[in-house]
């Protein structure tokens, strides 16, 4: 049996980001719900820390990456690195100027 990856949320909780965390958690297992092996939500003794990693390798970083992503990004990620097939659905629509 394949052991199903673990992704890390580490958050700042002195910064109010554990309901972020929580949405992105929930977000990512909703979508990776066979794929995934869990997500762990970390609270950070560096305040101002928000760090998503795939099984210890870090994936995104609020502070080098200049803010917040939007949470399809984090998808497109995680999908490109643990099921490179898997579609997303209406995440990976583009917006036409037409409507």
């Amino acid at each position: 049996m394949k052991i199903k990856p673990i992704i890390e949320i580490e958050y700042c909780p002195k910064c109010g980001w554990l309901l972020r965390s929580a949405y992105v958690a929930q977000e990512l297992l909703t979508t990776f719900a066979d794929e995934l092996g869990g997500v762990t939500l970390t609270p950070s003794a560096v305040t101002g820390r928000f760090q998503i990693r795939l099984d210890k390798k870090e994936l995104f970083d609020r502070k080098k990456n200049g803010g917040f992503e939007d949470v399809k990004l984090y998808k497109i990620m995680i999908r490109d690195l643990i099921c490179k097939d898997k579609p997303l659905g209406h995440t990976e629509r583009k917006k036409t100027l037409e409507s």
